[in-house]
């Protein structure tokens, strides 16, 4: 869950709206304990080799997660994401997801209009963010949510997972 639908989700809960300080806490809380369950990453099937075969073609890609630093850098150690690969983080925008934030501020990293950009998500908030930064979505089924629901949020196609999605790259039509 992205940090701002996390928070209100709480304020929802306790019935009032949480302080700056308190939602700093908060995050900085849910990091601690997702780090206790989680010490290591594993990345989905076909991730790394999906990444590598961007890397390789030449095709301009960024990784823009709801996640913080610390909490993000085992996950990018495990997908072997290299430095020269622009990545943002939910600290370097205003607002979460379902909101674009995250996604405009890749397509600026990258210098491409967000028409030329694809948002590759695995949850309704990713492809309802893609949507209203006005780019092409497609969802992958890792995230809990099914076909039908990646559909109706905005995405153009559903795969398995990545390895699906890197062997179906020409029906996207993404080139080098």
């Amino acid at each position: 869950m992205s940090g701002g639908l996390f928070t209100r989700a709480v304020s929802r809960e306790v019935g009032r709206e949480l302080s700056s300080q308190e939602a700093e806490l908060l995050q900085r809380r849910h990091g601690e304990i997702f780090r206790a369950l989680a010490p290591t990453r594993r990345p989905l099937p076909g991730a790394v080799h999906l990444l590598k075969t961007l890397r390789d073609l030449g095709i301009a890609h960024a990784i823009a997660t709801s996640g913080r630093r610390p909490e993000i850098d085992a996950s990018l150690a495990a997908l072997a994401v290299p430095s020269s690969i622009p990545v943002v983080q939910r600290g370097d925008v205003a607002r979460a997801k379902p909101e674009p934030d995250l996604f405009l501020a890749a397509a600026a990293r990258l210098s491409l209009p967000v028409e030329e950009c694809y948002v590759v998500g695995d949850a309704v908030w990713d492809l309802l963010a893609a949507r209203r930064g006005r780019m092409f979505s497609v969802g992958v089924l890792s995230g809990g949510y099914g076909m039908d629901e990646l559909l109706a949020a905005g995405a153009y196609r559903v795969y398995r997972d990545a390895a699906e999605l890197e062997f179906s790259l020409d029906e996207l039509g993404v080139r080098p």
